[in-house]
């Protein structure tokens, strides 16, 4: 069974908000033609970055808690985790994100996204040599520009929704750094990381996380967005 252990973790983390997306309150299922594709989008392109980091020795995979199905350099269950974990976010925010509108949220949403740029390019500039540590921040950089440029609506909403998410963050990533199990089933050079934990966690991966799950509530919204205005325009009989 041990060697099911990466896998259970996925499907551990995706049972319950796959089935609760039936549940008619939240009928998170209709809107999977949005979501799906974001999903895809996303996992393709971190499904690349892991790839080549596996290359370059930056971190890899215990073989003890893996199956042993591999695309390419990468086991399946990693391409799992770029799914499940994205999919279970998602639904989070999905349930949640209507009980954080305050105008407190929204007027401070502007100071959050600059004193984290403020950090993030420091941190990328101090650990440009860390390839992990100065990518992670870079990206996730990239994403709150744009987030400063096209003022999202949905933003003020994502920050809080992120803090609630940090709880299974912590029993995922603590799972597969270590936290429980003998050895972990993700392991990191130190040459790749700055080497601060949070439990067993290195700290890029809460920037790592982050940039993943932003994206991935980006792309979704919008296509909900477009999805809205084309159904908008279809109910008064204009062609798009």
């Amino acid at each position: 069974m041990v060697k099911y252990s990466y896998m259970m973790i996925d499907l551990g983390s995706i049972i319950i908000p796959l089935l609760f997306s039936f549940h008619p309150k939240v009928r998170l299922y209709r809107h999977w033609d949005c979501l799906i594709p974001g999903i895809v989008i996303v996992a393709a392109f971190y499904a690349l970055w892991d790839s080549w980091f596996v290359h370059l020795g930056i971190w890899g995979f215990n073989p003890a808690y893996l199956t042993g199905l591999h695309i390419g350099n990468l086991p399946l269950e990693e391409l799992l985790f770029f799914i499940c974990i994205p999919y279970a976010c998602l639904f989070t925010f999905s349930c949640l994100s209507g009980h954080f509108s305050t105008n407190l949220i929204r007027r401070i949403t502007g100071w959050i996204n600059y004193i984290l740029l403020a950090l993030l390019f420091a941190l990328s500039l101090i650990f440009f040599a860390k390839p992990y540590t100065s990518s992670a921040f870079i990206f996730l950089g990239v994403l709150v520009v744009a987030a400063i440029v096209s003022k999202p609506l949905w933003l003020p909403k994502f920050y809080p929704v992120y803090l609630v998410l940090l709880i299974p963050f912590l029993v995922v990533n603590g799972l597969l750094t270590g936290t429980g199990l003998s050895h972990p089933v993700v392991w990191y050079s130190q040459a790749g990381i700055i080497g601060l934990r949070v439990f067993t966690i290195p700290v890029e991966d809460f920037f790592y996380g982050m940039g993943l799950i932003l994206a991935n509530v980006w792309i979704y919204r919008w296509l909900r967005s477009r999805q809205r205005k084309r159904n908008s325009f279809a109910d008064r009989g204009v062609n798009i």
